[in-house]
C-alpha cells in the first residue's frame, strides 16, 4: 500500500508569500497616495465654502473685517471638513481676504489659499510633490 502525502512544498509556500509581498509592496504606496487625495478634498471644499461665506458677508456688511467668525455667516470650517486643516484668516481688510487652509497630522506640509479675486494658490507641498503655482494641487504631479 502506498502513503500518499498531501499538502505544499516549502518552494510553493515561498512563491506564494513573495508574490502576496510584491503585490503589497505596489499597492501600500498608491493606497496611501489615495488616502492622501481625499483629504485634499476637505481643503479645497472647505476653501470653496468659504469663498461662498465670505461674499455673504460682504454683501451684509460692505467689509470683510469681521468675519471668519462664530456667530457670523462666515465662520471658519471645524468638524469632519477641518479634521485635517486647519483654517484660517490671516487677511480680512475693508475690500480685501485670504483664507488658508494648513494641513495638520498626516497632512502638514499642505497649504492652500483663496482670496476675494478667487485666486486659488498651493503655498506649500510635501517633497515629491510638484507646484506649478497658480492652483491647488490635487495629486503629487502637480495636476489641479
Amino acid at each position: 500500500m502506498k502513503v500518499r502525502y498531501a499538502g505544499f512544498t516549502l518552494i510553493e509556500v515561498m512563491i506564494t508569500v513573495a508574490i502576496i509581498g510584491i503585490l503589497a509592496a505596489v499597492a501600500l504606496p498608491n493606497y496611501n497616495d489615495y488616502i492622501r487625495r481625499g483629504r485634499i478634498t476637505d481643503a479645497v471644499a472647505g476653501l470653496s465654502d468659504m469663498r461662498v461665506k465670505m461674499e455673504q458677508f460682504f454683501q451684509d456688511n460692505r467689509t470683510y473685517v469681521g468675519a471668519c467668525a462664530n456667530g457670523t455667516v462666515a465662520p471658519l470650517p471645524t468638524g469632519s471638513t477641518a479634521k485635517y486643516f486647519t483654517f484660517t484668516c490671516p487677511t480680512l481688510t475693508a475690500s480685501a481676504y485670504q483664507v488658508v487652509a494648513t494641513g495638520t497630522g498626516p497632512m502638514a506640509n499642505f497649504t492652500y489659499t483663496i482670496d476675494q479675486a478667487n485666486v486659488r494658490n498651493t503655498t506649500s507641498l510635501p517633497s515629491g510633490w510638484t507646484n506649478p503655482g497658480g492652483c491647488w494641487v490635487l495629486k503629487s504631479d502637480g495636476s489641479c
